[in-house]
């Protein structure tokens, strides 16, 4: 079987609160996988063990890594198993958003990361697909920059969950000899001290981490802001273009606090957008109609 990835995707120009910029268009890559979980994925499709009948992977109830493992093992014939630490009872009444379609894939999902267990002819994937064989596909995305961008010092930007798209990109485009971009990030899951763990993890070379940028506002993962919406509404409005609501915000909330490093940007649109039905709902639960 074929998997049908859309590339190169395209790279788009806009302006957004004065900042110009070019948008690296990832969200189109596939329709059955968001973004950078379609190039995270993209080793797994190509060299997929074949003594293995089960994928087993873990994280956030809406994740879209689980969406995108739940459709990759239906592709694929395989059993997924997925452990969410807490399954809020709504959710568990009233699935919705990526949830929802990850069990339209057969995902049989877990309670408790405590009863993970791992069996024979299982393999894990680590929380959003956070391995070094996304590494296979990040390259080709910085080998897409390169011959889409030849001339200009570029300030590459993507926010990060576990931050494994930002330095796989970082350590591509070095390793290319691509010196006029320079990437950098924002830490949206946990604090940088975090996300530097993260990447300790997988490449103990300090020289290919991407810069972290802060914002003057500590923001916790997964609660709603106003300000995340406000921005994300703006983003539309100016661009026409629907980013999602989880990592976006604050990525373009730390660019616009920073944006004496941003004179050459060109932002990573990672996708993620189905993930926007449960977010919108929540946002609308909590604030009313005045969101």
């Amino acid at each position: 079987m074929f998997l049908n990835f859309n590339r190169p995707t395209p790279l788009e120009e806009y302006t957004f609160e004065n900042i110009s910029f070019l948008l690296k268009r990832d969200d189109l890559i596939s329709q059955l996988f968001s973004g950078n979980k379609a190039r995270k994925i993209d080793y797994y499709w190509h060299n997929f063990p074949s003594h293995i009948n089960t994928i087993v992977s873990y994280g956030s109830i809406q994740s879209n890594a689980m969406l995108s493992l739940a459709r990759f093992a239906a592709l694929k014939r395989l059993n997924f198993r997925y452990y969410a630490n807490h399954i809020p009872s709504f959710l568990r009444e009233n699935p919705h958003g990526n949830l929802l379609l990850a069990l339209k894939e057969g995902m049989e999902l877990k309670e408790g990361y405590s009863n993970l267990i791992i069996n024979k002819n299982e393999l894990l994937i680590k929380e959003g697909i956070a391995t070094q064989e996304a590494y296979f596909g990040v390259e080709k995305l910085a080998q897409e920059l390169i011959e889409q961008v030849a001339m200009g010092e570029y300030q590459v930007f993507l926010p990060s969950g576990t931050g494994t798209t930002a330095l796989f990109l970082s350590k591509a485009l070095q390793k290319l000899g691509a010196t006029h971009f320079k990437v950098y990030t924002t830490a949206c899951v946990g604090s940088s001290e975090y996300l530097r763990e993260q990447w300790q993890e997988l490449e103990s070379n300090e020289s290919y981490y991407p810069i972290i940028v802060e914002t003057k506002k500590r923001y916790h993962f997964g609660r709603l802001y106003r300000e995340f919406y406000q921005i994300w509404l703006e983003l539309h409005k100016a661009t026409g273009v629907e980013f999602e609501l989880l990592y976006d915000p604050k990525g373009w909330l730390a660019i616009l606090e920073n944006r004496e490093i941003f004179t050459n940007l060109l932002y990573i649109h990672q996708g993620g957008e189905l993930g926007n039905i449960s977010m919108l709902a929540r946002y609308k639960r909590k604030y009313g109609e005045n969101i």
